[in-house]
């Protein structure tokens, strides 16, 4: 009775309307319907339809490297908009993904919107509310005052707007109500019941699948099989049948990028800790080392991609292991962190929460402490992870950065000082700096603001910034050296090498020797 949801991947393809607004669930690989989305792509490119269609992508636009995911449906003609919260970014020697070269030739429209923001907007237009009113994202490149959110010149329309409300100043997104939403989940049953027990997150999903139903729209729901109705636990079942149009079978759907499935990540089984990596020797283990210095036991830490990533890695060598609980934008609380293709899964995870769930946390500042990287620091103490149009190929845009940042009672960012071309020599617990990089990462102004230091000041967040060869404060007098490494000199290795003038602290410390050594460092925390 119910087999008439069951469809092919051409009749879900045909589905989609020209001008329709699209709502996708996907991380970076993590949870992307990438059968349904190379189904479009294919449909357009033996008809020239759908034409015209604005997509939405609260955490990513699918596979990070831009392998797959938006990229398949990256074509001029086909996408009118893009609104995502992050977009796929390559190494050097890949080609940019797809996206990106839309956007940076104006062929799209293209929004980088935060994820929680955006998954909030999913829940105001689910429940016909006029749209989202926050604080997070001011003085940021969201703010309408600087971007507005917008990549390109070919973006013109106003998603955000400055509005006073009881007495204080807002940022208010209008809700989007989508025509379609294209969700992901491990099995389904008749009915359209979906369950997600080889899924690493949960996303947004049934956020997503609201929204477009209460607004008259379809949900298409890509799964790996379809058993009988009323089968499935009612406990395990995250999205209702009753807002389930239709269902495609894609029995090979990879877990996230290049994992077809791993058991830990999905929560079914524990991984035992030996199996685990620990960080290879390197500078960049010497950064997260730092970072894990700002840790006390106990503590709720959220974790962002990049060398940051690297620090669950050095508690587990350090046998501190579930001293602190990870909490990750895509839904996972406590477990180890994954890295690399990886990442925004946690293996062996306490809990798996939905992720605008995960996003009201944070933006809430409930956690303790968070982990983050940076591409540059101002001289204000913003900082810009979102977007460098030199080097587009390793920007992702925020994610949910702005979200995190915007109430975190302690951020600490880490990076490297320069970059392209420094060489170093680390040996014997000392840093000696061959060679500079060619580029400063410490400029006058970053060339977008993801972070503000201004509004950090204002709201009285401490903000450390951890690099190689030094470690930073952000104070109401400005940037302050408050530790250097051995071996490295203050005036031509770190004042030297800033884009402006740093201020130095009273009782400037010499970092701890144990971080440059490769044997652990019988690290305890606070």
């Amino acid at each position: 009775m119910h087999k008439q949801k069951l469809i092919s991947l051409p009749e879900a393809a045909a589905l989609i309307p020209d001008g329709a607004v699209v709502t996708v669930s996907s991380s970076s690989g993590l949870g992307c319907p990438d059968a349904v989305l190379a189904a479009i792509g294919q449909r357009f490119a033996e008809s020239g339809a759908p034409r015209g269609l604005t997509t939405i992508h609260p955490i990513a636009a699918g596979d990070m490297y831009g392998i797959a995911g938006v990229d398949h449906i990256a074509r001029p003609g086909l996408l009118k908009r893009i609104i995502a919260g992050s977009y796929p970014s390559g190494p050097s020697s890949m080609e940019s993904p797809k996206i990106w070269q839309m956007i940076y030739a104006n062929q799209v429209e293209a929004y980088n919107i935060p994820s929680g923001i955006l998954f909030h907007m999913h829940r105001e237009a689910a429940a016909h509310r006029p749209g989202v009113l926050t604080q997070v994202g001011m003085d940021t490149f969201v703010d309408p005052r600087r971007q507005g959110g917008r990549m390109n010149e070919q973006t013109r329309a106003d998603l955000v707007q400055v509005v006073e409300f009881d007495g204080a100043e807002w940022l208010y997104f209008r809700a989007i109500a989508p025509n379609v939403a294209i969700i992901r989940a491990t099995t389904a049953d008749e009915q359209g019941n979906l369950t997600f027990e080889h899924e690493g997150a949960y996303l947004g999903a049934l956020d997503q699948a609201l929204a477009a139903h209460n607004n008259g729209g379809v949900v298409i729901a890509q799964v790996k099989r379809v058993v009988t109705a009323g089968s499935l636990h009612p406990q395990s079942v995250r999205v209702p049948g009753v807002l389930v149009n239709y269902l495609v079978t894609a029995p090979a759907q990879m877990q996230t990028t290049q994992t077809d499935y791993e058991a830990a990540i999905s929560g079914e089984v524990r991984r035992p800790n030996h199996t685990f990596e620990i960080a290879e020797w390197g500078l960049d283990k010497v950064i997260a080392r730092r970072a894990a210095l700002e840790l006390a036991a106990g503590e709720a830490v959220n974790l962002g991609f990049g060398i940051s990533a690297l620090t669950p890695r050095i508690l587990l060598e350090e046998g501190l292991d579930g001293a602190v609980t990870w909490v990750i934008e895509q839904g996972a609380v406590g477990g180890m962190p994954l890295l690399g293709f990886q990442f925004g899964c946690a293996a062996n995870a306490q809990a798996i929460v939905a992720s605008p769930d995960q996003f009201t946390y944070f933006q809430g500042g409930g956690f303790d402490r968070s982990l983050l990287s940076f591409l540059e620091i101002g001289q204000d103490g913003s900082v810009n992870v979102s977007r460098l149009a030199s080097r587009p190929h390793i920007t992702a845009g925020a994610g949910g950065f702005v979200d995190i940042t915007a109430r975190a009672r302690h951020i600490v960012f880490s990076g490297y000082f320069t970059t392209a071309g420094a060489r170093y020599d680390l040996a014997d617990g000392m840093l000696r700096i061959v060679q500079e990089g060619k580029v400063r990462k410490l400029t006058p102004q970053v060339e977008h603001v993801t972070f503000s230091g201004r509004r950090a000041l204002e709201l009285g967040q401490q903000i450390t910034y951890v690099t190689e060869r030094c470690v930073m404060q952000l104070r109401p007098t400005g940037l302050t050296v408050t530790e250097i490494a051995p071996g490295v000199e203050l005036e031509r290795d770190v004042l030297g090498q800033a884009g402006f003038p740093l201020q130095v602290d009273a009782d400037l410390r010499t970092m701890d020797a144990r971080l440059f050594r490769p044997e652990p460092m019988g690290l305890q925390l606070r």
